[in-house]
């Protein structure tokens, strides 16, 4: 299912069926972005929270690092870091983990590092920044597989995600099926719309006839 979301749907369109059955509010903010243009990440969210802390305790990775290990094949991990610019979360280590685990990619809405060896290796993340700190002693993960809110959206585990160069959405389980069918109708309706506005028709003609715009 998620292989053929990503090469068939793209965010803008997922976001319209979500408002016109009333979730208007799961569209990430727009400090999200792909740290490359080509990064398309879908898949089930497994959600991560972290707080800032101001010491160095005595075991800082342990649930870090039982977060990433606990990573099912198409998951997208997604981490509430509370909007902190004081640590990256996220960086190379972390992504080959992930991907090795099965993961489809990562969204964040802090900082994330080691972003050259990251688009190298094609792993897709999103995140807030770029800032070349560790998380020790300035932030601790909490909790995971618990509901958060990621750049201005609540994403539960098992919501799926979906991010491309326009930002992230977030579809909540219980209505995918409702939207993806109704996403890949209305992507099929602006292919054929697309068509007649390069032939010429005027956009008014268009939207009347196919309803897409």
């Amino acid at each position: 299912m998620f292989d053929f979301m990503k090469e068939k749907l793209y965010a803008s369109v997922i976001s319209d069926v979500l408002d016109r059955l009333g979730y208007r509010n799961q569209a990430m903010n727009a400090e999200i972005r792909p740290i490359y243009p080509e990064a398309v990440a879908v898949g089930r969210a497994m959600t991560v929270l972290t707080v800032d802390v101001y010491q160095v305790t005595s075991d800082p990775y342990r649930m870090e690092i039982e977060s990433v290990d606990s990573l099912k094949p198409n998951d997208v991990l997604v981490a509430c870091t509370n909007n902190s610019t004081r640590t990256c979360f996220w960086g190379e280590l972390l992504s080959t983990a992930a991907r090795a685990r099965g993961a489809r990619g990562a969204v964040i809405d802090g900082y994330t590092r080691d972003v050259k060896r990251i688009i190298q290796m094609g792993f897709p993340v999103f995140a807030a920044g770029i800032r070349p700190i560790d998380s020790m002693g300035r932030s601790l993960v909490v909790g995971y597989n618990v509901p958060i809110v990621c750049g201005e959206v609540c994403v539960r585990p098992g919501d799926i995600v979906f991010g491309d160069i326009d930002g992230v959405v977030v579809v909540p389980h219980e209505v995918e099926n409702e939207v993806i069918p109704k996403a890949i109708e209305k992507a099929t309706g602006e292919n054929v719309a697309r068509s007649e506005l390069q032939k010429g028709a005027f956009l008014r003609d268009v939207y009347a006839k196919y309803g897409v715009l």
